[in-house]
């Protein structure tokens, strides 16, 4: 089950928040994919400076969780923006599930 929930988190929770703003940014025009991009880039540093397993300054829960959520609840608000309720609201349902997994079946350790 571990590997599972760390594939899904990877795959869904942090690819799909790249996604979610990236196509937001698409979707706003003219100079969006910027915005969107800048967004995309800022979630990669923050989640490799704080969540990843191998992060040289991980935050402990629960600030980490904190951080995870805030970077979902913007994701989900990214796909509402878009038009796509069901695909925020099936993304928010994977990526709380996912988070909270990862920490019950515990995560890669660096």
């Amino acid at each position: 089950m571990k590997a599972v929930a760390l594939a899904l988190r990877f795959l869904v929770a942090e690819l799909g928040a790249l996604v979610a703003f990236v196509w937001w940014g698409v979707d706003v025009g003219d100079f969006g994919i910027v915005l969107g991009l800048v967004l995309a880039f800022a979630v990669i540093a923050l989640w490799a400076a704080f969540v990843a397993p191998k992060a040289l300054r991980r935050l402990d829960d629960p600030a980490r969780i904190v951080l995870e959520l805030v970077i979902f609840a913007g994701a989900t608000a990214a796909f509402f923006a878009l038009g796509q309720p069901i695909v925020a609201i099936a993304y928010a349902v994977v990526a709380v599930l996912t988070a909270v997994a990862t920490r019950y079946w515990g995560e890669p350790t660096p």
